[in-house]
This record gives C-alpha cells, sequence and structure tokens, in this order.
C-alpha cells in the first residue's frame, strides 16, 4: 500500500505476522548486532569454514562487498529478522563465489564456452519484464537460469542427473522466507525454486548490484554501483552461464535484467551480439508499483518505513526517466545498436500476442515453429490472473498522476507507450 504524500507516493505496509512481531520484539530486547554478525572477518571465515576453499577469485568484489557491509550496519536500520536474512544470503552468495571459482580452476575448458547471442528482457522495474519471461522461457528451444541453479550453480546440472535436484528443495526453502515474513510479496512478484530468475539472482556474487539498494537503505552502496562501469558484474555473469551451459548447451539464452537497463554499452561489450527485448508500459502507473514493492523488499528487513526518495535508485523517478533517455540517446549515437533492440509496448503485445510474437521473433531473427508457438500462447492463456493474490496499490491523485506524466512525456513519445492510468 501507499500514501500520497506532499512529495510523491510512500509505502505503507501491512500488519506483520504475530511470528515476526515476536522475533524482533526480542531483537530490540538483546544486542542483535553482537548475535548476528555482519563483519568482514565473521562472514569470510564462515564461508571458507562451511565449503573448506578460501580461493574468491579476483579482487574486484572486495570493495564494493567492504561498503555494502558498512552501509548495512551504518544506515540499514535492520531489525533481528531483517539481520538473520542478511546474514544467511550473504553467506550463499559468498560460499556460492566459492565454489564456482574452485569448480573453474578445476575444469579450465569451460573457459571456451562461447555465449552466443543471449536474448535479454530488460525494461524498467514492473513493466512486464516477468511475464514476457515467462511466456518466452515456455518455448521448447529457450534456456532461462532458474533460482536454484542462480543460488546454487555447482556442479553445473546435467539432462541425465538425478531428478528432481536436491538444490530445488535448499532454494525453495530459502526463498519461501519471504513469503513467510511478509505474505503480500507473493501477489508482487512470486518466487519459487524453479522459476526463472532475473540477472541479479547470480550476479549477487560480483557485489555490483542494484539488487542490494532495492532491498536495503544502503545509499553509499547506491552511489558506487550506480559510479560502477559494471565490467566485474557482467564478467562474472558469463563466467556462470558457462559453467551452466557446460552441463548442457541450450538452442538459445533467454535471460531478464531489468537492472541491465542503467548499463546496456557494458552488456554490449561483453556481449556484442546479444539481442534486447525492451518492455515498455505507462511509467506512471509502473512507478507507482515500484514504490509498493521496494517498500515491501525494505519492511521485510527493517522497521524504518521512511522510505520515499531517499530509499534509492528504485523509488525516485528521476533515475528511471534517464534510464530511458540513455537507451534513446545510445541508439541514436550508435553507441548501443538499434537493431538488436526490440521495443515491445506492454498493450500492443497482449492485444494480440500471437501477432505480437510472430513480430517479435522476427526482429530477434529467431525460428518460430509451430510447436514453440503452441507452447508459448498455451503457457499464456493457461495463466491464472491474480493466482497469488491481486497487488493492490495506490497511483496517486489526478495532480500527481498529471505532474509525473509530464516528466515522461518526450519517452512516452518516442517509444510510443500509451497511458494506462
Amino acid at each position: 500500500m501507499a500514501e500520497e504524500t506532499n512529495d510523491g507516493l510512500r509505502y505503507q505496509p501491512r500488519p506483520r505476522p504475530e511470528w515476526v512481531r515476536g522475533a524482533n520484539a526480542m531483537g530490540r530486547a538483546i544486542d542483535a548486532k553482537s548475535v548476528v554478525l555482519l563483519d568482514e572477518r565473521s562472514l569470510l571465515e564462515t564461508a571458507m569454514a562451511n565449503t573448506g576453499l578460501s580461493d574468491f577469485g579476483d579482487d574486484d568484489w572486495r570493495e564494493p562487498f567492504r561498503i555494502l557491509l558498512d552501509d548495512l550496519e551504518r544506515h540499514a536500520a535492520l531489525h533481528l529478522v531483517g539481520r538473520l536474512m542478511t546474514r544467511s544470503d550473504l553467506l550463499v552468495h559468498l560460499e556460492g563465489r566459492l565454489r564456482v571459482v574452485d569448480w573453474l580452476k578445476r575444469h579450465p575448458e569451460i573457459e571456451a564456452q562461447r555465449i552466443e547471442a543471449p536474448v535479454f528482457v530488460v525494461g524498467l522495474p514492473r513493466s512486464g519484464t516477468t511475464i514476457m519471461e515467462e511466456i518466452l522461457g515456455a518455448d521448447p528451444n529457450a534456456r532461462s537460469v532458474r533460482m536454484w541453479e542462480a543460488k546454487f550453480p555447482v556442479p553445473p546440472p546435467r539432462p541425465s542427473d538425478p531428478k528432481p535436484d536436491p538444490r530445488i528443495a535448499r532454494a525453495e526453502a530459502l526463498v519461501g522466507l519471504q513469503d513467510a515474513i511478509t505474505p503480500e510479496w507473493a501477489s508482487m512478484h512470486k518466487v519459487g525454486g524453479e522459476l526463472p530468475v532475473e540477472c541479479i539472482e547470480f550476479t549477487y556474487s560480483s557485489f555490483v548490484s542494484y539488487a542490494f539498494s532495492a532491498s536495503f537503505h544502503v545509499p553509499n552502496y547506491t552511489r558506487f554501483v550506480a559510479a560502477n562501469d559494471h565490467r566485474s558484474a557482467f564478467l562474472w555473469h558469463e563466467k556462470i552461464l558457462k559453467l551452466l551451459q557446460s552441463g548442457s548447451k541450450p538452442a538459445h539464452w533467454l535471460l531478464k535484467g531489468p537492472t541491465h537497463l542503467p548499463v546496456l554499452p557494458a552488456l554490449f561489450e561483453r556481449y556484442p551480439d546479444a539481442r534486447l527485448v525492451l518492455m515498455l508500459r505507462d511509467p506512471v502507473k509502473a512507478t507507482a508499483s515500484v514504490v509498493d514493492v521496494s517498500g515491501t523488499l525494505y519492511y521485510m528487513r527493517s522497521d524504518d518505513t521512511a522510505l520515499n526518495k531517499r530509499h534509492g535508485q528504485f523509488i525516485d523517478g528521476h533515475p528511471a526517466v534517464m534510464a530511458l533517455q540513455r537507451v534513446i540517446d545510445w541508439t541514436e549515437s550508435g553507441t548501443i545498436p538499434r537493431d538488436r533492440i526490440q521495443a515491445v509496448p506492454y498493450l500492443d503485445f497482449f492485444a494480440d500476442p500471437e501477432r505480437g510474437l510472430e513480430k517479435l521473433y522476427g526482429g530477434l531473427g529467431l525460428p518460430l515453429p509451430d510447436p514453440s508457438r503452441r507452447a508459448m500462447l498455451g503457457y499464456l492463456a493457461s495463466k491464472p490472473k491474480d493466482k497469488f493474490g491481486h497487488h493492490d496499490y495506490e497511483v496517486g491523485t489526478s495532480d500527481l498522476i498529471a505532474s509525473e506524466r509530464a516528466k515522461w512525456r518526450t519517452i512516452q513519445d518516442w517509444f510510443g507507450v500509451k497511458s494506462e492510468v
């Protein structure tokens, strides 16, 4: 839920489950910072002890990791459940990094793998990137990274492996905690052990990721990431895809990364033959939804609900406006290749999905055999609306809508995006 203030929309939390309230009350009674450690030494030593490994690879992750830890202690105002979640997540990222580095050292032939012409679904948050990835992922020729593979990529899965892989249940248990702590999260963004995920789920371990800014108030870290060239993140991204591909090579990779939008030149530098599906939706409606989604992510870990524009990149609309304006500038200047970016207005596509798929696949240069077409249209037809609950959020008064619309008018006109509110 969100309420309108003098400077926009502000997140208003829903009541917490009783068990979370009880645990956090206990956290206020004890010295939670001493009980649940988030310091570098404790985290690294625990990760190494849990894996029996000590080589974290190149050191380009260490500076952002340290900035993140400092911000978590100084600014994030974590409650006890939030500290427990955060320590658990950081250990998963660190242990994953150790295992990936070790596996690649023991299998140097993986470096020879080539990630050919990957397809990325990109767009502003809440613009339809998730449903588009799900639809395109129903194509038998496409391969996405699933949650369990993102969290536990070692060893790389192979078609001959016993089913089900035990890592699925472990990933399911971890991501299920989010729904248990904030049940409304399931209606906003359903996650699961076997569901496809955004690239951020396997680039966490690079520690150059906008994802941390979406979940915590970490202002210094957010500024660091915004100023970073993201080369190290995309290098890690490629390492994970090569590792996974060494188990079985797909016809094409299908990936999703709304947070790639501000760093598309770095994406094309790492993947010169990449193809992009740019999802476009009324940004005024999408931004209102982002306030609620980011607020919920933050509230999972902190009692401080004074989010609004201080929360970071995803609440303030200005960076979102600039992100799409930069896409326009990059395409017009030739910095990124216009011919490999397929713009997909949300309303137009879903008005006629079959025609939309034909146009999209033609633009991407992908074959669209009948089995693929039927699988994707069948997925869409069978997908129940609001299966996990309805995400209800405010978009603000007519005056606020008009004010926001003015900021976006040039971008809506350039991309041909219809207004929804």
